[in-house]
């Protein structure tokens, strides 16, 4: 099993998301300069994160994108299964066919590793992954490094202490 760009550029854009929760929508295009994603990538994901109630559109001029629901209730689980990611080891995606119609030697291996990915992905919420020093350093980093992001620094100290 190996998470996608599709899942990881998910939960990146989502984070973006959480980091300028408060203060306000954040538009596709920034989310694309300060984190390396394509613009056009960044509309498919959103419309299947909008589809499952994760992000809302706010229309107009200061328009963008939000989350839909407070960071600490989306889950990284959420956001992952949101944009069609599998979070699967097996062979036979679950179907238990991984040899002539019936389940190999190792099935129950990997449906078990499967179930720890997704509970450990299910037990970690946006907030909660925010609060990690490590995350606040990246963040820190990002914003000092790259001047495209300059909204973000002028709004990162708002939402984390320094």
């Amino acid at each position: 099993m190996k998470l996608s760009a599709k899942g990881r550029y998910a939960v990146t854009a989502m984070m973006h998301l959480a980091i300028h929760d408060r203060l306000g929508p954040v538009t596709l295009f920034e989310i694309s300069q300060c984190q390396g994603i394509s613009l056009s990538y960044l509309e498919q994901l959103f419309a299947k994160l909008r589809k499952h109630d994760l992000v809302e559109g706010v229309r107009g001029p200061g328009g963008g994108y939000r989350l839909a629901l407070p960071p600490d209730r989306v889950t990284i689980a959420n956001i992952v299964s949101a944009v069609d990611e599998r979070l699967d080891a097996t062979r036979c995606a679950g179907r238990e066919n991984c040899q002539e119609g019936r389940p190999c030697l190792t099935h129950e291996l990997w449906t078990e590793l499967s179930g720890q990915i997704f509970n450990f992905l299910e037990g970690i919420t946006l907030a909660q992954f925010l609060k990690r020093p490590e995350v606040c350093d990246v963040v820190r980093r990002q914003n000092s490094a790259l001047p495209r992001c300059e909204r973000s620094v002028q709004r990162f100290p708002a939402v984390m202490p320094m």
